[in-house]
């Protein structure tokens, strides 16, 4: 698949480094997906100018929700933050999502203070639907403020399709 800049490509074993925790942990992962759910999983971000690897996005199966209400998420190193690789990624997987795969619903989750996630989630018209309280194993600064989740349904998704092309 790819965006105006961006390529994204399935990971492979060649992506593995000389840390354990990918190795062993983090890429077997990743590549599971890829046989349990054609057209879902983790993809290497690449940007097209440079051939820089930029992060990773997943477009999976939430926990317990199936193939129908997949979750939208991403890691990008802080060099591609403020460049709107996360908006222009997340735009795609989501029209990806209910043009081809036919899902019903998106969802993203972040912290309540992560307020350019936030953003990104907005720009790629998602909604807020709940804020919570997770069980982190491990405390970080921010996280007693709570979690949010956003979401987009097909509805939505097909309102602001029309939407945009009357606007043209």
């Amino acid at each position: 698949m790819e965006t105006e800049r961006l390529f994204l490509r399935r990971f492979t074993e060649d992506d593995e480094d000389a840390r354990d925790e990918i190795v062993n942990e983090t890429l077997p992962a990743f590549l599971s997906y890829y046989d349990r759910f054609e057209g879902f999983g983790f993809w290497a971000v690449i940007e097209k100018r440079s051939g820089r690897f930029l992060g990773w996005f997943h477009f999976r199966p939430g926990e317990g929700a199936g193939p129908m209400e997949p979750e939208l998420g991403y890691r990008l190193h802080r060099l591609a933050w403020n460049q709107g690789y996360a908006t222009e990624v997340s735009r795609a997987l989501i029209d990806k999502g209910f043009s081809e795969f036919g899902v019903e619903r998106v969802y993203a989750e972040t912290m309540v203070v992560h307020a350019g996630s936030r953003r990104v989630m907005e720009k790629a018209g998602m909604r807020l639907k709940r804020t919570f309280h997770a069980s982190w194993p491990v405390r970080i600064p921010g996280d007693e403020l709570g979690d949010v989740e956003y979401e987009i349904t097909r509805e939505q998704w097909e309102s602001d399709r029309l939407q945009a092309e009357a606007a043209r």
